[in-house]
């Protein structure tokens, strides 16, 4: 199954404020971020009280998420603009992608079993992780289906955004399409509190490219009470994201390790948001990028257990953040964060396996209602790029959807992992039945 365009515009800010830059000055954080579009899509099925026909309802809600995403992008100033060099965006109003496309099937038949490639055609022009260095900042396609269920699917620059500031400003369209009332505006002046830095040259390792598979993995609230369960003897109060990142980051090294018959050390790095963390606090509406990572390590021909692993986790996330929340300068925090990322930013090397761990938890991506009810589902394109878990709540708040990228021989290994199939489920139906049309 695949998505059919059927139209393709520009959408620019309703209006300009006259007190607003022309250049937005990127920040420190936004300037060590890659270059990539971060991909999300909302799933919505058709509202079981509307009687209007489907030919209407599709114009009625295409011409509110367009006129919607005009105002919001008012306020989203920069979104509309075009990168300039390294470390500015010209903010010249030349606007974002709005793409709108047709799937004939109902969207019940995505959801009994999401397809990679089916999802990926409900994405604009194949551009999730791509490099958007030349093109719109933000890019949106909505697709609808025969039953009268949509989905939309949101591009958004990490050049310009991290997870936390693309949840609020999609959470801010839509409270603005359903005319819920203002959110905060958001603010962009993390530029002038951590302004770029010269950053060292560091040699990057180029690996040979090899074939990567994804999967999708659901951690349900009882098998992750069980996973608690088993480590918290070691781990005071573990978290569902520190148990489920814990185990699969042990299966990914079983599986690396079955597959070359040697153990290297092994680094996941770990993503996490910093505007709760640094001092003073940054509010949720801080526009940008503020985040580092921490790592977990593994030395060679160790043993890898689980407890050991989540210990880890909890050890190094606590280490970091506190770090983060002592009363440092702009400059001393930069530092710190950049000096924690330098193994990230070697990425995958001759002589040690390399993880990358993100996790959109807790972040309110299904509250993005715009008028027609929350979504039924909100998850990310696969990713190309081996060795990358990303961490999703399921919609009842209390699981974990795990999208889960490898190498296609280690993934084998990894997806018949005994320990994890005995807390995961591989891909399972998205919504029940009755709920799906």
């Amino acid at each position: 199954m695949k998505s059919e365009i059927v139209s393709s515009e520009i959408i620019k800010p309703s209006s300009a404020s006259p007190n607003r830059p022309r250049i937005h000055h990127l920040s420190f954080f936004d300037q060590i971020s890659s270059c990539i579009y971060i991909p999300v899509i909302f799933f919505y099925p058709k509202q079981q009280l509307s009687h209007n026909p489907i030919d209407d309802d599709i114009v009625h809600k295409s011409t509110l998420l367009k006129e919607s995403l005009s105002l919001t992008l008012s306020h989203y100033y920069p979104l509309a603009g075009r990168i300039k060099d390294d470390l500015t965006i010209d903010c010249n109003d030349k606007g974002v992608e709005f793409l709108e496309a047709r799937m004939r099937s109902n969207l019940s038949e995505i959801l009994k079993h999401p397809d990679d490639s089916t999802l990926k055609s409900l994405f604009p022009g194949d551009l999730q992780y791509k490099d958007p260095i030349l093109s719109s900042l933000l890019i949106v396609q909505s697709t609808f289906f025969d039953c009268g269920g949509m989905a939309v699917a949101v591009c958004i620059s990490h050049k310009i955004s991290d997870i936390a500031s693309m949840c609020y400003f999609i959470n801010h369209w839509a409270a603005i399409a359903c005319s819920q009332g203002e959110k905060l505006c958001p603010e962009f002046n993390l530029g002038s509190l951590y302004p770029p830095i010269d950053l060292p040259v560091t040699e990057t390792y180029q690996g040979e490219k090899v074939k990567c598979v994804s999967r999708r993995l659901v951690f349900d609230a009882l098998k992750i009470a069980k996973l608690k369960e088993m480590v918290a003897k070691e781990v005071s109060n573990p978290t569902r994201v520190e148990v489920v990142s814990a185990i699969l980051y042990r299966s990914a090294i079983s599986a690396a390790r079955l597959r070359s018959g040697s153990s290297k050390p092994t680094a996941m790095h770990n993503a996490a948001n910093l505007r709760p963390r640094v001092l003073p606090p940054l509010p949720e509406c801080s526009a940008g990028n503020i985040s580092g990572t921490f790592s977990v390590t593994t030395m060679e021909d160790s043993v890898i257990e689980l407890v050991q692993l989540a210990s880890e986790v909890k050890k190094e996330k606590t280490e970091y953040c506190n770090s983060c929340g002592q009363k440092f300068s702009a400059e001393e925090l930069c530092a710190f964060v950049l000096d924690a990322s330098v193994g990230l930013r070697l990425c995958h090397g001759k002589d040690q396996d390399v993880y990358l761990c993100s996790s959109f938890c807790r972040y309110p991506f299904y509250d993005a209602d715009f008028g027609w009810g929350k979504p039924g589902w909100v998850t990310v394109a696969s990713c190309e790029v081996k060795n990358v878990i990303i961490l999703m709540d399921t919609k009842c708040g209390d699981g974990i959807e795990a999208y889960v990228t490898l190498e296609e021989q280690e993934m084998d290994l990894f997806e018949n992992d005994e320990e994890l199939l005995c807390f995961a489920c591989i891909n399972p139906c998205v919504l029940p039945e009755s709920n799906s049309h």
